[in-house]
Formats: structure tokens, C-alpha cells, sequence
């Protein structure tokens, strides 16, 4: 069965090529370009894995995640925070908030983050 991705990212060159590159991987994907959006497809709908950027229009990724934990409770799909916020207290709260990883966009090319979220599937 195809594993269910969505990405939640509002730089649309990003989020294109993201979506692009996991399609090609066999993942069933889909997408949101802001934090209100984000939250709506993730809790209609099953996800597998959530990549969601920090800084979104609307509401932002730490809320987006906050929300869906007092939503979904137990069934938190896994999360992967992928953001250019590198400050210690925005990934603590990620981390305790049931972020999986948390990646800064400008230490992994697009292959790297790819296989992140392959591996963090297939775990």
C-alpha cells in the first residue's frame, strides 16, 4: 500500500520540488501552502508522514502541531519539521510537541531530505 504524505509549505518552488521528488518515490502526496490548510488535510485525512515548514501564513507549523496532537491524540502521523528556524527553543518545542526530526532547510539538499523521509517510513 502507498504511503500517504502531506506537505505543509508555502514557498512554492520548495513545495513543488518536494512533491515532485516524492511522487517519483511511489508516495501518495499532497499539499498545503499555509498552516490553516496544513491543519484541515491532516485531520480529514491519514497521513503516513506530515512535512511541515515553521514560518506559514495563517498559523504557523508549531501551532499547526500543537493542534493536531490535541486533536489526533494517539494517532499523530509521524512529523517531520523541515524549516530555516535553527534556534534551540523552536526545536525543543517541535521535538515535544511529537516531531519525529527536525531538519533546517539550508543543511540538506532535496536527495537528503528525500531519504529522511524514507527512512523515517520505513521505520
Amino acid at each position: 500500500m502507498q504511503k500517504r504524505i502531506l506537505v505543509v509549505e508555502d514557498e512554492e518552488t520548495l513545495r513543488s520540488m518536494l512533491v515532485d521528488s516524492l511522487k517519483e518515490k511511489n508516495y501518495l502526496v499532497e499539499e498545503a501552502t499555509n498552516g490553516e490548510i496544513g491543519l484541515d488535510l491532516a485531520v480529514k485525512n491519514s497521513y503516513d508522514l506530515i512535512l511541515l515548514d515553521i514560518i506559514l501564513p495563517k498559523k504557523n507549523g508549531l501551532e499547526v502541531l500543537e493542534d493536531l496532537k490535541k486533536i489526533k491524540k494517539d494517532s499523530l502521523p509521524k512529523v517531520i519539521v523541515l524549516t530555516n528556524l535553527s534556534e534551540a527553543d523552536s526545536i525543543q518545542k517541535a521535538l515535544d510537541l511529537g516531531a519525529m526530526s527536525y531538519l533546517v532547510k539550508a543543511d540538506y539538499n532535496l536527495r537528503e531530505i528525500v531519504m529522511k523521509v524514507k527512512n523515517l517510513l520505513e521505520a
